[in-house]
């Protein structure tokens, strides 16, 4: 498999920047507004924004949860391995609250959908927008597009975007992965 770099550590904290600028033209001082990262991957990226909203733009008290959607997906009573469920921690109530969904890629739709679907144990917010690193506009199985983007990526179906952290990765990067031929 080969892969190439679609975005470094800098034009990765260049988009990061962007991103939580546009939060705050649409979101102003965040008050009624809550960011929910996509487990397990989202949360890196909402993590992310969180911090760049209270330390760089000075806006406190940003409410951050985790959504789990391993058991809402369509799919995973088709899988052969055993499914480990991530954790889900919301400890406030998005009951008219302006919801911001975080993921790091955007692919056909389906974990948006499950998002989505998990989410309404929560209560009823207001709005959702969905913020999402990597689009593979492409790619979509159902209707969703996001808000918010950071780069859009003309992937082919065999190609993966593969999102690299610091956190668990040790380096912001975001390669294209192709299926080499032998």
């Amino acid at each position: 498999m080969s892969q190439k770099v679609l975005l470094n550590a800098k034009e990765v904290n260049i988009i990061l920047h962007r991103l939580t600028c546009q939060l705050i033209e649409n979101h102003k001082d965040f008050s009624e507004t809550v960011l929910i990262g996509i487990q397990p991957r989202g949360i890196y990226l909402a993590q992310r924004i969180k911090s760049l909203l209270e330390e760089d733009y000075k806006i406190p008290n940003i409410k951050l949860g985790e959504l789990d959607i391993t058991f809402f997906r369509d799919d995973f009573r088709r899988s052969t391995k055993i499914l480990e469920a991530n954790k889900t921690r919301i400890d406030f109530l998005i009951e008219d609250k302006r919801v911001v969904l975080v993921d790091d890629v955007l692919y056909t739709g389906r974990s948006i959908n499950s998002a989505l679907t998990a989410l309404q144990s929560f209560g009823r917010p207001r709005h959702v927008e969905l913020l999402i690193l990597i689009d593979r506009r492409f790619s979509r199985h159902l209707p969703i597009q996001p808000d918010y983007r950071g780069r859009q990526v003309d992937a082919i179906n065999e190609e993966q975007v593969k999102v690299h952290w610091k956190e668990n990765n040790q380096e912001d990067t975001i390669y294209l992965l192709q299926e080499t031929e032998q």
